[in-house]
């Protein structure tokens, strides 16, 4: 069984003003292209299709005519699941009818089978894990016990696993942040109050589980495999090569795996030095239209710097000038500030303005809070 694995596409994604779906639909087309290389027998797209819950009317047109041409000029079967960006319900919107055509959207929990292929061997079990909150899958599953990310996927791993036959070859498809993972800036928290995190073991039971979340590509255990995001969505993913994973199952369930490289209509870089040498233009054969943020180490000062940037690279979208911020005191949790949790920041913040450290109260009042605006933002407006 040949299983092309991705995720990640957050199709409508706007980088620092930008909308990016010129972008994407340029590396799309080089993955409809993959397809027809390599025949793979099934497409698993593990979550986040889109970067919000109400995509904007061209990332639903990219995404139709994306699938189209998998459908109808190759014929492979796709399964794909909501993430933690999508909306379940417009995402798995005439499920039953698409799947008769080869094409399983599955956003909810409730009436969960799994996808079931056929090779040489014999059948091979698709289980689809889309996001779900904990409170959703207690609601869904009936399960007290789920109260957090990782015991809410724990149920939902033996409530799909009991079913199918004890001897059958599993494939997961998950979309979930399993503990030790390198996470990027671009990566929406799954919990504010807690880590989110879920454990490797919960997908002991499969032969190869297909994960959707982290932007990197990276193993996580033995046949754990985030694909990784099809592009580059911050300046932190300036150093990732952006991929996606074919992976190849045999009659056991042992599954050899192999990246496959995308190359984006333009790269997102980072430069540092002194404006005057940046102004000599791209070395090594770098692209002028690349996205860029640049760090200057100009110390006096530099008149209209984003304005000259722009006439050698038209894309520059963000500077940084270390020494203007260098002799500043940073108060509260050390470190940059990007890459803090909401209630880490509001602790800083209310310690500064109260002058008393926030208390467990008033942070799980806190914590409720921004929950809640995440469930809400969910179904929001675009």
């Amino acid at each position: 069984m040949r299983i092309l694995h991705t995720s990640d596409w957050h199709l409508g994604r706007i980088f620092h003003g930008v909308h990016l779906t010129d972008d994407q639909s340029y590396i799309l087309d080089q993955f409809v292209k993959l397809v027809g290389d390599t025949r793979p027998d099934v497409i698993l797209i593990a979550g986040d299709i889109y970067d919000r819950s109400v995509p904007p009317a061209e990332a639903v047109k990219l995404l139709d005519e994306t699938l189209s041409s998998i459908l109808l000029d190759f014929g492979v079967p796709i399964v794909m699941i909501a993430g933690n960006h999508d909306s379940p319900e417009r995402l798995g919107f005439g499920t039953r009818l698409l799947a008769r055509q080869g094409l399983h959207l599955i956003g909810q929990l409730q009436g969960l089978t799994p996808v079931v292929l056929h090779d040489s061997h014999g059948p091979v079990y698709f289980c689809p894990l889309p996001y779900a909150e904990p409170a959703v899958v207690r609601e869904i599953l009936a399960d007290p016990e789920a109260v957090d990310h990782e015991r809410a996927m724990y149920s939902l791993v033996n409530r799909t696993v009991k079913t199918l036959p004890p001897d059958a070859r599993k494939v997961a498809i998950a979309h979930a942040f399993v503990a030790g993972g390198e996470a990027s800036e671009s990566e929406r928290p799954l919990s504010v109050g807690g880590t989110g995190t879920v454990d490797a073991s919960c997908f002991q039971p499969f032969h190869y589980t297909a994960l959707g979340h982290l932007h990197q590509s990276q193993n996580n255990g033995d046949n754990i495999r985030y694909a990784g995001s099809l592009m580059k969505y911050s300046f932190s993913e300036s150093a990732h090569t952006k991929s996606v994973t074919l992976a190849e199952m045999d009659g056991t369930g042992k599954t050899a795996l192999k990246e496959i490289c995308l190359t984006p209509r333009r790269d997102v870089r980072c430069l540092e030095g002194f404006i005057k040498d940046i102004l000599t233009g791209p070395q090594n054969g770098e692209s002028r239209e690349d996205y860029l943020m640049v760090t200057l180490q100009d110390t006096g000062a530099v008149l209209d710097a984003i304005g000259k940037l722009r006439e050698v690279y038209p894309n520059v979208l963000h500077i940084e000038r270390p020494h203007l911020t260098s002799g500043g005191e940073l108060r509260g949790p050390g470190g940059d500030h990007r890459r803090l949790s909401e209630i880490d920041l509001f602790s800083s913040f209310f310690e500064q303005v109260t002058g008393a450290p926030l208390d467990d109260g008033q942070a799980g009042a806190f914590t409720e809070t921004v929950e809640g605006l995440y469930r809400k933002e969910r179904e929001a407006r675009p």
